[in-house]
């Protein structure tokens, strides 16, 4: 248990990292990119599957999180990746909050409206009106 939430602790300041990581100028556009994704995604108030889904409501945050970062860390210079590390552990000692992202809430939110207009097209001959 105590391995779990170590693991969390450090998603959690490499998520952060990777927040700064998306403004550093030295930063790759393909990992800003990317890290734009994760970033949004992990801090949107609103998930992708729903965490109250049974098992697949947290397979997300288990699986495509860590397997996002990994790849953005593997694009990130090492040194940038240092120097993004160093600010937030500095920004989280300060704020002890996890920034929110409203640009990945509205993302998610606008896929589900997406995934529901093609249902309801998908679906209209079958609907007596």
């Amino acid at each position: 248990m105590i391995r779990i939430l170590e693991w969390a602790r450090r998603l959690k300041s490499e998520l952060a990292a990777l927040w700064f990581c998306t403004r550093h100028p030295r930063t790759p556009f393909a990992a800003k990119a990317l890290a734009v994704a994760v970033v949004a995604y992990a801090f949107s108030p609103i998930d992708l599957i729903p965490d109250f889904i049974p098992v697949l409501g947290y397979l997300d945050d288990l699986i495509l999180l860590p397997i996002g970062v990994w790849i953005v860390l593997k694009l990130v210079p090492p040194d940038v990746m240092m120097e993004c590390r160093g600010q937030a552990v500095r920004w989280l000692e300060e704020k002890n909050a996890r920034p929110r992202s409203y640009l990945g809430a509205a993302f998610i939110i606008a896929l589900w409206l997406a995934v529901l207009f093609r249902g309801w097209w998908w679906s209209r001959p079958w609907i007596a009106w």
